[in-house]
C-alpha cells in the first residue's frame, strides 16, 4: 500500500459515495426549492455490483475506515440493501448513511438486517409550515416516524439540520428539544457555499457563534474536545446531552480532513472545494489508482472551505 503524499499527513479514511443525484425533496440550499416534482428513472442509476468493485479496489488501498452513503436520496436506490451487505463482505469497518429520512419508516428494518450502523437524517425543522418552507414538501410525519423507526432498529441516529438565516433560525430551540427528547445528538450546519449558493451563502450564514448564543437561551453547556478529522465541533449541556455544529465557514476542518467522495457516476473528488472529477474504473490497476488517488489529495483545500459550482445533490456533502 503506498503512501499518498501530503505535506500536512492526511489521509484519506472516510469515503462518502453519492449513490444517486435525485431526491423527493427540493430543500432550498440543494434545488433552489422549487415545488415540481422529480421524476426518477432508475434506469439510471449505477448498479450495487458497480459501486462495490471501485469502493472494494478504494479499500485494499486505503483501508477505509468508514462508508457514507449520501445521495441525492440514498432510500431512493433500487439495490441499496444488497449494497450494503457488499460493504460488509468487502470488511468495511463502519457503514453509515446520510438520509432526508421520508422513506426511512418503511426500510429501518432491512437497512439494519443488511448492516446499517448509522444514520444521519437531514431534519432542518419540526414546524410543518418551516419545514415546507425548506424543502418544498409536506409530511413531516413520515420524517419522524423515519427517525423513530430507526431508533426502534438499533440504528444511531444523529440528526442535522441546516440553519438559514432569514429562514429557519426560530427552530433551533425547538430541533435542540425534539432531539434531547429522543436521546439524539443534532448537528446544525452553516450554510455552504456550494451549487446556486455559491456566490451568495453569505447573505444566509448563520454563524457557529450565533447558534450557540441562541441555544444559551435555554440550555447551559461547554464545549467537548474535537476528535482529529472530525467535521462537527461538540458541546455537553448541563443535562448530559450533546450537540454539535459543522462550522465550515466560521471554523474550517480542511487541517486533518480525512474524507473521500464518489459520485453518482463513479468519478472521485478529493475536496469539496473543487469542481474536477477523477473518473474511477474496478479495473485500474494499482499504479494508476495510486495516481488517481494522489490527484485527489492534492485537490484538498488546507486551511479554508471555498466551495464550488457542484450542487450538494450531486456531491452529496
Amino acid at each position: 500500500m503506498k503512501v499518498l503524499n501530503d505535506p500536512y499527513g492526511r489521509k484519506f479514511k472516510t469515503l462518502r459515495v453519492s449513490l444517486l443525484n435525485t431526491c423527493n425533496l427540493n430543500c432550498f440550499y440543494c434545488t433552489m426549492g422549487s415545488e415540481e416534482d422529480v421524476v426518477f428513472d432508475h434506469r439510471l442509476q449505477k448498479s450495487a455490483a458497480f459501486f462495490s468493485g471501485i469502493i472494494s479496489r478504494l479499500h485494499e488501498q486505503l483501508d477505509l475506515e468508514t462508508i457514507r452513503l449520501t445521495g441525492g436520496e440514498p432510500l431512493l436506490y433500487r439495490e441499496l440493501p444488497e449494497l450494503i451487505r457488499n460493504l460488509t463482505l468487502i470488511g468495511i469497518p463502519k457503514i453509515t448513511m446520510t438520509s432526508n429520512g421520508y422513506l426511512l419508516s418503511r426500510q429501518a428494518a432491512a437497512l439494519k438486517t443488511a448492516g446499517l450502523q448509522a444514520i444521519n437524517v437531514s431534519l432542518d425543522a419540526v414546524n410543518e409550515a418551516v419545514f415546507f418552507k425548506m424543502a418544498k414538501r409536506r409530511h413531516l410525519d413520515k420524517v419522524l416516524n423515519g427517525i423513530e423507526a430507526a431508533i426502534n432498529e438499533g440504528i444511531q441516529v444523529k440528526l442535522n439540520a441546516v440553519i438559514m438565516k432569514g429562514m429557519n433560525e426560530d427552530e433551533i430551540i425547538p430541533l435542540v428539544d425534539y432531539a434531547f427528547s429522543k436521546n439524539i445528538p443534532v448537528r446544525f450546519l452553516e450554510v455552504m457555499s456550494m451549487g446556486h449558493l455559491h456566490h451568495e451563502s453569505d447573505k444566509y450564514l448563520f454563524s457557529q457563534q450565533q447558534l450557540l448564543d441562541t441555544i444559551a437561551t435555554k440550555y447551559n453547556f461547554k464545549r467537548m474536545p474535537r476528535a482529529t478529522s472530525a467535521t462537527a465541533n461538540y458541546w455537553q449541556t448541563a443535562e448530559g446531552n450533546t450537540f454539535g455544529i459543522i462550522a465550515n465557514n466560521s471554523e474550517p476542518f480542511c487541517q486533518d480532513c480525512s474524507r473521500l467522495r464518489l459520485d453518482a457516476d463513479g468519478n472521485m473528488y478529493g475536496c469539496l472545494s473543487t469542481n474536477h472529477p477523477i473518473a474511477m474504473d474496478s479495473n485500474d490497476n494499482d499504479y494508476v489508482l495510486q495516481e488517481k488517488l494522489q490527484l485527489a489529495m492534492n485537490q484538498k483545500q488546507l486551511h479554508h472551505f471555498v466551495g464550488s459550482e457542484l450542487s450538494m445533490l450531486n456531491i452529496g456533502g
